[in-house]
């Protein structure tokens, strides 16, 4: 089939093409280069120069005629996002309301929607927490993340339009940049290995950080493979189900990172950082229903992922 991917030369999005192709799959890719980068677009993809906002959209879905939308492309910073939130808003919402409308017109089938497990469930009182508790956002780009299932959902009951929606957990692995929810693991190994100290954010009553359910990026994709024969009208929690503090996820890049580069003794201890605006304390995913829909599971281990991003990134 043919599949539009938005963000597609982002770090996750690039991902998910190049996993789109391997399986046969003709794609074609939309990105404005605010995050992506050149080096990302494979020769094997159509690439459009292209913000998601724009009207020329439009014209880039009546050339193409995708099956169906892949859409990564957002901002994707939660701190960012308090800071601006008009600027989140304008591409988060606006920017998916206009894929949604020229989608709707160019007659594409189904739309897979990437939206956020790590942080569009709030301080959640079930946890870890499943799909059928309902979203409380605490931040602007949680809301956004929200209201856009909401859009997904009206667009299914007016007009047909078919969707799956994956919630990610903390992504990370190669091609990430230090930005969005999980960029914490690209910061840490790039300061590492240029020999510069650490900060770990915390709230006063948890000094060695907060709790995340981080998932490899590879795992990521096998999802997204999934997801276009599957989960027609559901949200699914793409994780681990394991939970891991800042400070262990800093030891163990630390013990790899030191395994292969020669660190100062003294940067094994990071500084600390009260919490920035839009932090939550604990966020970690119960991923049951993708295994019995979409026949999904996660495959790497925190160790082995953290390694295969390591060796990313010193090749770089």
């Amino acid at each position: 089939m043919k599949i539009l991917v938005t963000g597609g030369a982002g770090f996750i999005g690039s991902n998910v093409v190049d996993a789109y192709i391997k399986a046969g799959h003709e794609v074609v890719i939309v990105d404005n280069l605010y995050s992506g980068k050149w080096e990302n677009i494979t020769p094997d993809a159509k690439f459009y120069l292209m913000d998601i906002r724009a009207d020329e959209f439009m014209k880039v879905l009546e050339r193409e005629k995708p099956d169906v939308i892949n859409h990564h492309a957002a901002q994707i910073s939660v701190p960012a996002s308090v800071e601006d939130p008009r600027f989140d808003t304008d591409v988060n919402v606006k920017g998916f309301v206009n894929i949604l409308e020229c989608a709707r017109t160019a007659g594409t089938k189904k739309i897979i929607f990437i939206s956020s497990g790590g942080a569009i469930y709030g301080e959640a009182t079930e946890y870890p927490t499943s799909e059928d508790y309902p979203p409380q956002p605490l931040s602007p780009y949680a809301i956004a993340k929200s209201v856009s299932e909401d859009y997904l959902a009206f667009y299914n009951h007016q007009y047909g339009m078919d969707y799956t929606v994956l919630r990610y957990a903390n992504v990370y692995g190669p091609r990430q940049v230090p930005h969005g929810e999980a960029g914490v693991v690209a910061i840490f190994m790039d300061r590492l290995i240029n020999r510069q100290p650490c900060t770990l954010y915390h709230f006063e009553d948890q000094p060695d950080g907060m709790v995340r359910d981080y998932v490899f990026v590879g795992d990521i994709v096998k999802a997204n493979l999934r997801a276009l024969e599957a989960g027609s009208g559901k949200a699914f929690n793409i994780g681990t189900g394991v939970e891991t503090r800042t400070r262990r996820l800093f030891d163990e890049i630390f013990k790899a990172v030191s395994s292969r580069v020669d660190i100062p003794a003294e940067l094994a201890e990071p500084a600390s950082r009260t919490a920035r605006g839009g932090d939550l304390t604990q966020s970690c995913l119960k991923i049951e229903r993708a295994a019995r829909e979409l026949g999904w599971k996660p495959e790497t281990d925190l160790d082995k992922g953290l390694e295969k991003t390591l060796e990313w990134r010193l090749s770089r």
